[in-house]
């Protein structure tokens, strides 16, 4: 499914640039700059936030340790953004 129709990024390009570790994306913007394209109308940033947080819950799932505020694997504990991604709460109403 496309979810950027400016720079034509489907749900599944954004999901193969997401890899466990310290270079992982955590913002619609560090995607945009993962898949070399930029935002535009920024119509899609809800979608790709939506995206990622999906696939860090599969990720804390699937973790040898999950940890409510770290997702990745423990080697990249200490130098991952995890912690500075999960500062707001859906139900807060936050707009992308």
């Amino acid at each position: 499914m496309i979810v950027c129709s400016c720079n034509v990024l489907s749900d599944g390009q954004v999901r193969a640039c997401l890899q466990p570790g310290p270079g992982c994306p955590r913002t619609p913007a560090q995607v945009y700059g993962c898949l070399g394209c930029s935002a535009k109308c920024g119509r899609c940033a809800r979608t790709i936030r939506s995206i990622l947080r999906k696939a860090l819950d599969e990720a804390a799932a699937h973790a040898s340790h999950p940890s409510p505020a770290h997702a990745c694997s423990s080697s990249c504990e200490a130098s991952c953004s995890l912690g500075s991604f999960q500062t707001t709460r859906p139900s807060e109403g936050v707009a992308a």
